[in-house]
């Protein structure tokens, strides 16, 4: 875990301040140099942040706190995230509404629930190119929606609770949006509207990476969309839930799971959160036999690439009419 922090961080902070020194004049060195620390921010995202913020990376809670700032560096926040991901993610997987990853803009339709429109027909030819567009809209102005949907849920107690935090998501965001897109425009040679160009692409190559991590592990054909029942409970228990909702890719792959943080690993890390991904690879066998011993199912594609298939396919099926039954 600290060789990886180290060398996501230096992928991700190097190239920029190569920008920042005014050195570089050739457009598409600076095009490079954005998009390599774009597969840095990613790799913060998957495999630094996402640990410290479920407090799986030490056993010292400083240690994850101070990781989990890392999210902030990269222009997004670590106490949204955590309410949006950790509380909401965590504990309504896959259910509408509840839970906030598969409740995207009307022109995306993740579940069977959801109201379809025609447009949804073509969903899994243009989605790939808004999931690249994903963290820009995150970094710039999700999190305030995000924060306004929250408040009204009761995160924040209080108007001076939420007024304190949104404070500290302004200034986390100047202090980022000015080292990554304001100071290069000051300091390097090319335009600006270069350097703009090259920060986009490096959101998109971060967005691609991440989003589409995510995607395959809870919108393929074989996990559930359940829905609360008349009284508002949906049935079952938490970890059964997990199991039927949960899927897990590309296990036979040590290098792939190393550079995305373990994230193909999503049964176990969605059953065992507290755990660090590094031991998830030695603990599948562990789950996946008591899975089958008590007759739960156990979602796994061989390869990335499979699953990658997988999710286009389910994106095809849910696009195609309203209420459609996936088998």
């Amino acid at each position: 875990m600290i060789v990886k922090t180290v060398l996501m961080l230096l992928v991700f902070i190097t190239p920029l301040v190569i920008v920042n020194t005014g050195i570089i004049s050739s457009v598409w060195l600076t095009f490079a140099l954005y998009i390599l620390s774009g597969f840095g921010m990613a790799g913060i995202g998957m495999g630094i942040m996402h640990d410290a913020i479920h407090n799986s990376y030490s056993k010292n809670q400083k240690v994850n706190k101070y990781l989990g700032y890392t999210l902030n560096l990269i222009g997004a926040n670590a106490s949204i995230w955590r309410i949006q991901h950790n509380v909401l993610h965590h504990t309504f997987t896959n259910i509408e509404e509840a839970d906030d990853d598969i409740n995207p803009p009307f022109f995306l339709r993740f579940t069977p629930h959801t109201k379809w429109y025609s447009i949804h027909k073509f969903q899994h030819i243009y989605s790939w190119f808004f999931y690249g567009l994903s963290t820009v809209s995150w970094v710039t102005a999700k999190d305030f929606v995000r924060m306004v949907k929250f408040k009204k849920m009761g995160f924040f107690k209080g108007g001076t609770a939420f007024n304190k935090e949104l404070s500290k998501v302004i200034l986390w965001k100047v202090i980022s949006f000015g080292f990554v897109l304001v100071l290069p425009m000051i300091m390097s040679p090319v335009a600006w509207w270069i350097i703009l160009l090259a920060f986009i692409s490096m959101h998109f190559v971060t967005g691609l990476m991440i989003t589409t991590i995510f995607q395959l592990a809870h919108i393929v054909p074989t996990t559930e969309y359940p829905l609360p029942n008349e009284e508002g409970i949906v049935e079952g228990d938490w970890a059964s839930h997990q199991l039927f909702t949960t899927s897990n890719f590309s296990p036979k792959s040590r290098l792939f799971s190393w550079l995305i943080g373990g994230l193909n690993y999503q049964i176990e890390h969605h059953l065992l959160p507290n755990i660090c991904h590094v031991h998830y690879r030695k603990i599948s066998h562990i789950v996946a036999e008591t899975a089958k011993e008590y007759g739960l199912p156990y979602h796994n594609k061989h390869s990335f690439f499979s699953a990658v298939g997988q999710h286009f396919k389910m994106l095809r099926h849910l696009g195609t009419r309203d209420k459609l039954s996936v088998g």
